[in-house]
Protein backbone atom coordinates (compact mmCIF):
# COMPACT_ATOMS: atom_id res chain seq x y z
CA UNK A 1 0.00 0.00 0.00
CA UNK A 2 1.10 3.45 -0.83
CA UNK A 3 2.23 5.60 1.98
CA UNK A 4 0.69 8.68 2.14
CA UNK A 5 2.47 11.69 1.94
CA UNK A 6 3.95 13.63 5.51
CA UNK A 7 3.00 17.09 5.83
CA UNK A 8 -0.04 17.15 4.10
CA UNK A 9 -1.10 21.06 3.45
CA UNK A 10 -4.42 22.54 3.44
CA UNK A 11 -5.30 21.42 -0.15
CA UNK A 12 -4.92 17.94 0.69
CA UNK A 13 -7.09 18.26 3.51
CA UNK A 14 -9.92 20.24 2.00
CA UNK A 15 -10.06 18.99 -1.48
CA UNK A 16 -8.66 20.95 -4.68
CA UNK A 17 -11.91 22.08 -5.36
CA UNK A 18 -14.31 23.90 -3.34
CA UNK A 19 -17.52 22.25 -2.13
CA UNK A 20 -20.60 24.51 -2.29
CA UNK A 21 -23.10 24.74 0.23
CA UNK A 22 -26.12 24.06 -1.20
CA UNK A 23 -27.45 27.68 -0.99
CA UNK A 24 -24.51 28.58 -3.46
CA UNK A 25 -23.06 31.37 -1.38
CA UNK A 26 -19.51 32.03 -2.92
CA UNK A 27 -17.70 35.18 -3.14
CA UNK A 28 -18.04 38.03 -0.22
CA UNK A 29 -19.71 37.53 2.81
CA UNK A 30 -20.96 39.97 5.62
CA UNK A 31 -18.02 40.26 7.85
CA UNK A 32 -20.51 40.25 10.87
CA UNK A 33 -21.76 36.90 9.85
CA UNK A 34 -18.48 34.87 10.10
CA UNK A 35 -17.57 33.40 13.66
CA UNK A 36 -14.10 31.77 14.92
CA UNK A 37 -13.46 27.90 14.58
CA UNK A 38 -14.33 26.51 18.14
CA UNK A 39 -11.68 24.40 17.77
CA UNK A 40 -9.25 26.63 16.80
CA UNK A 41 -5.88 25.73 18.74
CA UNK A 42 -3.90 29.62 18.27
CA UNK A 43 -5.38 31.12 21.84
CA UNK A 44 -3.17 34.51 21.33
CA UNK A 45 -3.12 36.94 19.02
CA UNK A 46 -0.52 39.87 19.22
CA UNK A 47 -2.03 43.20 18.69
CA UNK A 48 1.01 45.01 17.08
CA UNK A 49 0.71 42.02 14.04
CA UNK A 50 -3.26 42.12 13.78
CA UNK A 51 -2.70 46.03 13.43
CA UNK A 52 0.14 45.68 10.60
CA UNK A 53 -2.29 43.04 8.44
CA UNK A 54 -4.75 45.48 8.79
CA UNK A 55 -3.05 47.99 7.17
CA UNK A 56 -1.95 46.00 4.75
CA UNK A 57 -5.23 44.78 4.03
CA UNK A 58 -6.36 48.65 3.72
CA UNK A 59 -3.92 49.00 1.18
CA UNK A 60 -4.42 46.09 -1.05
CA UNK A 61 -7.20 43.74 -0.10
CA UNK A 62 -7.51 40.15 1.41
CA UNK A 63 -5.30 38.97 -1.08
CA UNK A 64 -6.56 35.45 0.04
CA UNK A 65 -9.48 34.44 1.25
CA UNK A 66 -10.91 33.22 4.49
CA UNK A 67 -11.64 29.16 4.16
CA UNK A 68 -15.42 28.95 5.97
CA UNK A 69 -18.17 26.33 6.33
CA UNK A 70 -21.75 27.31 6.56
CA UNK A 71 -23.32 26.46 9.92
CA UNK A 72 -27.06 27.51 10.42
CA UNK A 73 -26.87 31.34 9.01
CA UNK A 74 -23.58 32.02 10.05
CA UNK A 75 -20.24 31.02 8.51
CA UNK A 76 -17.92 29.31 11.01
CA UNK A 77 -14.18 30.15 10.01
CA UNK A 78 -12.13 26.89 8.46
CA UNK A 79 -8.76 28.58 8.14
CA UNK A 80 -7.96 32.14 8.39
CA UNK A 81 -8.99 33.61 11.97
CA UNK A 82 -6.30 35.99 11.80
CA UNK A 83 -7.36 37.53 8.40
CA UNK A 84 -10.50 37.91 9.52
CA UNK A 85 -9.61 39.67 12.85
CA UNK A 86 -7.28 42.08 10.87
CA UNK A 87 -9.97 42.84 8.28
CA UNK A 88 -12.24 43.77 11.53
CA UNK A 89 -9.65 46.31 12.79
CA UNK A 90 -9.13 47.59 8.96
CA UNK A 91 -12.61 48.15 8.84
CA UNK A 92 -13.85 45.85 6.06
CA UNK A 93 -17.70 44.77 6.25
CA UNK A 94 -17.41 42.36 3.70
CA UNK A 95 -14.90 39.41 3.07
CA UNK A 96 -13.82 37.09 0.38
CA UNK A 97 -14.53 33.52 1.21
CA UNK A 98 -14.30 29.95 0.08
CA UNK A 99 -16.79 27.82 1.44
CA UNK A 100 -16.39 23.88 1.92
CA UNK A 101 -18.20 21.68 3.57
CA UNK A 102 -16.17 20.32 6.29
CA UNK A 103 -17.42 17.65 9.03
CA UNK A 104 -16.35 18.51 12.32
CA UNK A 105 -13.71 16.27 13.16
CA UNK A 106 -11.57 17.37 10.65
CA UNK A 107 -11.68 21.39 12.10
CA UNK A 108 -9.56 20.77 14.53
CA UNK A 109 -7.13 19.15 12.61
CA UNK A 110 -7.56 21.18 9.44
CA UNK A 111 -6.61 24.27 11.86
CA UNK A 112 -3.79 22.69 13.12
CA UNK A 113 -2.15 21.93 9.69
CA UNK A 114 -2.65 26.06 8.87
CA UNK A 115 -0.87 27.42 11.96
CA UNK A 116 2.16 25.34 11.65
CA UNK A 117 2.39 26.04 8.01
CA UNK A 118 2.04 29.52 9.01
CA UNK A 119 4.51 29.42 12.12
CA UNK A 120 1.86 30.58 14.34
CA UNK A 121 1.43 28.83 16.88
CA UNK A 122 3.22 29.25 20.14
CA UNK A 123 4.71 25.79 21.95
CA UNK A 124 2.25 26.03 24.50
CA UNK A 125 -0.64 26.28 21.92
CA UNK A 126 0.98 23.63 19.35
CA UNK A 127 1.35 21.27 22.52
CA UNK A 128 -2.18 21.47 23.47
CA UNK A 129 -2.99 20.70 19.72
CA UNK A 130 -1.11 17.87 19.73
CA UNK A 131 -2.51 16.43 23.25
CA UNK A 132 -6.04 17.28 21.80
CA UNK A 133 -6.12 15.25 18.32
CA UNK A 134 -4.32 12.63 20.23
CA UNK A 135 -7.25 12.37 22.56
CA UNK A 136 -10.28 13.41 21.17
CA UNK A 137 -9.51 11.83 17.46
CA UNK A 138 -7.63 8.66 18.94
CA UNK A 139 -4.20 9.42 16.77
CA UNK A 140 -1.19 7.90 17.75
CA UNK A 141 1.76 10.08 18.00
CA UNK A 142 3.04 8.07 14.62
CA UNK A 143 -0.17 8.86 12.53
CA UNK A 144 -0.39 12.73 14.35
CA UNK A 145 3.31 13.15 12.90
CA UNK A 146 2.33 11.53 9.47
CA UNK A 147 -0.36 14.02 9.40
CA UNK A 148 1.39 17.07 10.60
CA UNK A 149 4.65 16.59 8.56
CA UNK A 150 6.58 16.31 12.14
CA UNK A 151 9.00 13.80 13.20
CA UNK A 152 7.14 11.42 15.69
CA UNK A 153 10.31 12.74 18.80
CA UNK A 154 9.41 16.37 17.89
CA UNK A 155 5.48 15.73 18.70
CA UNK A 156 6.90 13.98 21.98
CA UNK A 157 9.23 16.43 22.57
CA UNK A 158 6.23 19.61 22.06
CA UNK A 159 4.06 18.12 24.39
CA UNK A 160 6.55 17.27 27.74
CA UNK A 161 5.93 21.11 27.85
CA UNK A 162 2.36 20.68 29.26
CA UNK A 163 3.72 18.46 32.51
CA UNK A 164 5.25 22.10 33.66
CA UNK A 165 3.14 23.96 36.22
CA UNK A 166 0.40 26.36 34.27
CA UNK A 167 2.72 29.71 35.37
CA UNK A 168 5.50 28.44 33.86
CA UNK A 169 3.41 27.33 30.38
CA UNK A 170 1.97 31.31 30.56
CA UNK A 171 5.79 32.49 30.76
CA UNK A 172 6.51 30.60 27.68
CA UNK A 173 3.31 31.76 25.98
CA UNK A 174 4.10 35.37 26.80
CA UNK A 175 7.52 34.60 24.77
CA UNK A 176 9.28 35.82 28.36
CA UNK A 177 10.61 31.71 28.55
CA UNK A 178 11.52 29.04 24.85
CA UNK A 179 10.29 26.38 24.46
CA UNK A 180 13.91 25.26 24.50
CA UNK A 181 14.01 27.42 28.38
CA UNK A 182 10.91 24.64 29.15
CA UNK A 183 12.90 21.66 28.33
CA UNK A 184 15.67 22.71 30.31
CA UNK A 185 13.38 23.40 33.18
CA UNK A 186 12.17 19.68 32.80
CA UNK A 187 15.09 18.08 33.57
CA UNK A 188 14.00 18.77 37.45
CA UNK A 189 10.99 16.75 38.69
CA UNK A 190 10.55 19.48 41.26
CA UNK A 191 7.98 22.31 41.26
CA UNK A 192 9.47 24.82 43.42
CA UNK A 193 12.93 24.04 41.69
CA UNK A 194 11.23 24.57 37.91
CA UNK A 195 9.77 27.78 39.44
CA UNK A 196 12.66 29.07 40.92
CA UNK A 197 14.77 28.98 37.75
CA UNK A 198 12.07 30.10 35.55
CA UNK A 199 12.24 33.11 37.59
CA UNK A 200 15.82 33.47 37.65
CA UNK A 201 16.08 33.00 33.19
CA UNK A 202 13.34 35.55 33.24
CA UNK A 203 14.72 38.11 35.85
CA UNK A 204 18.86 37.66 34.40
CA UNK A 205 18.13 37.06 30.69
CA UNK A 206 19.42 33.22 31.04
CA UNK A 207 20.59 31.17 27.64
CA UNK A 208 19.12 27.78 27.68
CA UNK A 209 22.25 26.37 28.32
CA UNK A 210 22.78 28.53 31.24
CA UNK A 211 19.56 27.32 32.85
CA UNK A 212 20.20 24.14 31.52
CA UNK A 213 23.50 24.19 34.04
CA UNK A 214 21.66 26.08 36.56
CA UNK A 215 18.76 22.69 36.89
CA UNK A 216 22.30 20.24 36.48
CA UNK A 217 23.91 22.37 39.65
CA UNK A 218 20.88 22.63 42.00
CA UNK A 219 19.76 18.68 41.13
CA UNK A 220 23.62 17.67 42.21
CA UNK A 221 22.81 19.77 45.73
CA UNK A 222 19.58 18.18 46.36
CA UNK A 223 20.99 14.70 45.53
CA UNK A 224 24.03 15.51 48.17
CA UNK A 225 21.55 16.88 50.63
CA UNK A 226 19.40 13.64 50.32
CA UNK A 227 22.72 11.40 50.63
CA UNK A 228 23.61 13.30 53.37
CA UNK A 229 19.87 12.91 55.15
CA UNK A 230 19.66 9.21 54.41
CA UNK A 231 23.43 8.66 55.93
CA UNK A 232 22.57 10.68 59.04
CA UNK A 233 19.07 8.57 59.82
CA UNK A 234 21.19 5.29 59.26
CA UNK A 235 24.27 6.51 61.20
CA UNK A 236 24.32 3.75 64.31
CA UNK A 237 23.87 5.93 67.64
CA UNK A 238 28.39 5.07 69.04
CA UNK A 239 28.73 6.16 65.67
CA UNK A 240 27.13 9.61 66.27
CA UNK A 241 28.71 9.61 70.22
CA UNK A 242 32.53 8.73 68.77
CA UNK A 243 31.79 11.96 65.99
CA UNK A 244 30.99 14.17 68.98
CA UNK A 245 34.10 13.23 71.54
CA UNK A 246 36.76 13.80 68.17
CA UNK A 247 35.18 17.16 67.48
CA UNK A 248 35.79 17.94 71.27
CA UNK A 249 39.24 16.79 71.21
CA UNK A 250 40.37 18.08 67.95
CA UNK A 251 38.23 21.78 68.08
CA UNK A 252 36.73 21.04 64.78
CA UNK A 253 34.16 19.00 62.41
CA UNK A 254 34.29 15.48 62.33
CA UNK A 255 32.43 12.94 59.88
CA UNK A 256 31.88 9.22 60.14
CA UNK A 257 31.30 7.76 56.87
CA UNK A 258 29.84 4.28 56.91
CA UNK A 259 31.25 2.32 54.04
CA UNK A 260 28.80 -0.52 52.56
CA UNK A 261 31.28 -3.77 53.85
CA UNK A 262 31.59 -2.21 57.64
CA UNK A 263 34.66 -0.27 56.98
CA UNK A 264 33.81 4.01 56.29
CA UNK A 265 36.03 6.91 56.79
CA UNK A 266 36.61 9.26 59.25
CA UNK A 267 36.36 13.11 57.22
CA UNK A 268 37.82 15.80 59.51
CA UNK A 269 37.24 19.84 58.30
CA UNK A 270 40.43 22.72 58.63
CA UNK A 271 39.82 25.75 57.50
CA UNK A 272 43.35 27.30 57.08
CA UNK A 273 46.98 25.56 56.91
CA UNK A 274 47.82 26.86 60.82
CA UNK A 275 44.26 24.79 61.49
CA UNK A 276 45.66 22.16 60.17
CA UNK A 277 49.23 22.21 61.83
CA UNK A 278 46.97 22.12 64.81
CA UNK A 279 44.98 19.25 63.85
CA UNK A 280 47.95 17.43 63.01
CA UNK A 281 49.94 18.29 66.52
CA UNK A 282 46.59 16.64 68.94
CA UNK A 283 46.31 13.90 66.65
CA UNK A 284 50.00 12.72 66.59
CA UNK A 285 51.34 14.35 69.66
CA UNK A 286 48.54 14.23 71.66
CA UNK A 287 50.02 14.17 75.37
CA UNK A 288 52.63 17.31 73.79
CA UNK A 289 49.28 19.13 73.17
Amino acid sequence: MARKPLGRGLSALLGEDPIVTTDGIQGEVDIDLIEPNPEQPRTRFVDANLDELARSITANGIVQPIVVRKVGTRYQIIAGERRWRAAQRAGLRKVPVTIKDIADEKLLEIALVENIQRQELNPVEEAKAYRKLIDTIGFTQEELAERVGKERSRIASSMRILKLPQDIQTLIEEEKLSAGHGRALLMSDETATQRRIARSIVELGLSVREAERMIKKAASKAANVDKTKVTAAVKDPNARLAETKMMRALGTNVKIVPGRKGGGKIEVEYYNADDLDRIFQRIVYPKEG
